[in-house]
């Protein structure tokens, strides 16, 4: 048994390499040299430990010894420490292997893009230029007195200290640029670096960490501008796709808490290695970093253990604003940088909805909004001016492409748009990476540089409400031939059905299994809006807004379709963009507002929907489509629903038998 945290799964025979598996299975992997073992670009990570998920038990000793090619790459630094080249290692026994991004042909399209915001730039770090007198023997005071009393002088600032590392570099400094100096002062209360001459920019990180991906914004601090950005697979999809199975793996894995918090602080490393080349600055220039992310991702950034958070009561280890250096949890930017996470909610809702919040202030408004942050633990926020709820709801990583049969990460190749032709029920689709529709006679030479390699999450979304919209699933979601509609894209999958969106070198299609995986995420979402809007006393919002960047992605009405969102007028619902990463933006660029969040959490109101007696009612109710008893009045003005329950009779069987019946009947 193979897995790949990519989504793969699948079994090969003892002795295949990895390459082998990879290129079986379609997996990204590079490999220039032919799997000759010359070009390191198929390097991999096998991984070691217990993932009760993937019931794979993954050993080093279940991959052959290190190949002659391999430890020459070795003994040349070439080969990353604890990295196989795929194309020599072979498979001898269960084995779960990570894909490093730099091995993967195509890149991760991560769609958390920059969201347009007016911040009013008041950051935490402020540059200021002064010009020391030079020493006198008859005023024998020292340097870092005549840096302070100037400090006051010029700038009417406070007296303020320095730690050593500062004192170390204020002679060689003063000595390079004729005694001017430019220092940084954190919070008007201490310096933090020394530079010679005038230093006219710093830098500064905000960091969205998610359970699946983690996107950077580098910002310059003196004008705020976003100068450039880094997005990566969270590597703790390793340990597990949701969060649940990596707090399980802690529980069953001794240490397994270290080496999560290790990999992700390692990616934090890389996006800032890259941002900062991107930007064609120095690692050293960037001062200040703020993240967000769940109470999990938060704990295991910080170092904290997460299993609490695992169980009842789901007790958070802490709930404030931390401020750290990076330097003393390894993360390499200035020696002084200061990195401040956002605050918690509770258990289940963490910093990136207390980012969501500052980005949306929900707080601020007349109408009752609704955000909701898709992801795979659906966090909900509802209310205005005068009350905010809050809930998180597991939705699991279904609406990422997981536990899909032909799902995949959004990346090149996946199809993200899906059409069907109500009449021929015939699909057309689009494909990252490739403009065009499958229905344009070019397509096959425009697609050519991507291919079409599976399903990610909005494709996923869109041909499931597509396929209600024709008929081809009723309203309790099961696939069956239409009998007005006969279509070769319809055909028996075991017992059940499946639709045919592509047929060819790689199959993909939509199961019966696929449609129940959505079912239940959507169910989850909408059943945790339900429950909200309970404790609020209202029966509509005013407005909803989806966050993340699959809620960027998706088109809100087929969302709306299938039901994943309560019903509300369409020109009221729209994407926000990535929320908690422009909240994290913000608290980096504007000092003022990490305080004010502090002050509006308190107030918000957490339901737990683990405890709620009404949220199985309320998700049976939403597992059919779009909902049992709400009939979505508002879209329905705008979409038109099929009129009834389609009547054919589902299962293959008797369907031939119904067909052979047929055949006997006379003219």
């Amino acid at each position: 048994m193979l897995f790949m945290p990519s989504g793969l799964r699948g079994q090969v025979p003892a002795g295949t390499t990895i390459l082998q598996a990879a290129q079986r299975f379609g997996v990204d992997l590079e490999s220039i040299c032919g799997g000759q073992g010359k070009c390191r670009k198929c390097q991999v990570l096998p991984q070691q430990g217990e993932f009760v998920k993937h019931g794979i038990n993954s050993r080093l000793e279940h991959l052959s010894e290190l190949t002659a090619a391999e430890l020459l790459q070795q003994s040349k630094n070439r080969l990353k420490n604890g990295r196989r080249l795929s194309c020599n290692a072979r498979i001898l026994g269960d084995l779960v292997v990570d894909v490093p991004e730099e091995s993967q042909q195509h890149k991760q399209h991560i769609a958390k893009a920059i969201t347009a915001y007016d911040i009013q730039v008041q950051p935490a770090l402020h540059l200021y230029t002064v010009t020391l007198p030079e020493p006198d023997m008859h005023s024998p005071i020292s340097d870092k007195r005549r840096m302070q009393q100037a400090l006051v002088s010029e700038h009417d600032l406070p007296v303020m200290d320095c730690d050593m590392s500062q004192l170390r570099l204020l002679q060689p400094a003063l000595a390079r640029a004729n005694r001017q100096i430019t220092v940084a002062v954190y919070q008007f209360q201490q310096i933090v670096a020394v530079w010679p001459g005038v230093k006219e920019d710093i830098y500064g990180l905000a960091v969205d960490l998610g359970s699946t991906t983690i996107a950077a914004q580098l910002c310059n601090l003196i004008t705020g501008e976003v100068v450039a950005t880094a997005d990566t697979m969270n590597p703790q999809i390793r340990f597990g796709e949701d969060l649940m199975s990596r707090v399980s793996y802690v529980m069953m894995n001794e240490g397994g808490d270290a080496a999560m918090t290790e990999v992700v602080r390692e990616a934090f490393n890389q996006l800032a290695r890259r941002a900062a080349k991107s930007a064609r600055i120095q690692l050293e220039d960037i001062l200040d970093m703020t993240v967000v992310g769940n109470p999990i991702m938060h704990h295991l950034f910080l170092g904290i253990d997460p299993t609490p958070l695992g169980m009842a009561p789901f007790t958070l280890t802490t709930d404030q604003t931390q401020v750290i250096r990076a330097a003393d949890i390894g993360i390499h930017l200035h020696p002084e940088a200061r990195i401040c996470t956002l605050p918690c909610i509770a258990g289940h809702i963490g910093a990136d909805t207390a980012g969501v919040i500052l980005s949306e202030r929900p707080d601020l408004a007349e109408e009752y909004v609704l955000l909701v942050d898709v992801g795979t633990n659906a966090e909900i926020v509802l209310g205005n001016r005068n009350r905010l709820l809050a809930a998180s709801s597991p939705t699991g990583p279904a609406f990422e492409g997981a536990q899909i049969s032909s799902g995949q990460r959004a990346a090149p190749g996946a199809i993200e748009r899906v059409r069907i032709d109500p009449e021929t029920l015939q699909p057309r689709y689009r494909v990252i990476g490739c403009d065009a529709w499958s229905d344009d006679p070019e397509f096959e030479q425009k697609s050519a540089g991507v291919g079409v390699s599976g399903i990610c999450g909005s494709g996923i979304i869109e041909v499931v409400a597509e396929m209600y919209l024709s008929g081809v699933i009723d309203e309790d979601g099961v696939i069956g031939p239409v009998p007005a509609k006969p279509s070769e894209n319809i055909v028996e999958d075991g017992r059940t059905w499946a639709y045919v969106i592509m047929e060819g070198e790689r199959s993909i299609r939509i199961t019966q299994n696929d449609v129940r995986a959505i079912q239940l995420a959507k169910a989850a979402l909408h059943a945790g809006c339900r429950l909200l809007l309970d404790h609020m006393g209202i029966e509509r919002v005013d407005r909803i807004g989806l966050a993340g960047a699959f809620g960027s992605h998706i088109d809100v009405k087929y969302a709306m379709v299938l039901g994943m969102i309560p019903d509300c007028n369409l020109d009221n619902v729209g994407s926000v963009g990535n929320a908690a990463g422009t909240g994290a933006r913000i608290a980096l660029l504007n000092y003022p507002s990490r305080r004010e969040i502090g002050e509006i959490l308190p107030r918000v109101e957490k339901i737990e929907t683990a405890i709620e007696a009404k949220f199985q009612e309320y998700f049976i109710d939403a597992m059919a489509i779009p909902h049992k008893t709400d009939r979505f009045r508002e879209l329905s003005r705008v979409v038109d629903f099929p009129q009834a329950k389609r009547k054919a009779d589902t299962s293959p069987g008797d369907d031939r038998k119904r067909r052979s019946r047929r055949r006997r009947t006379p003219d």
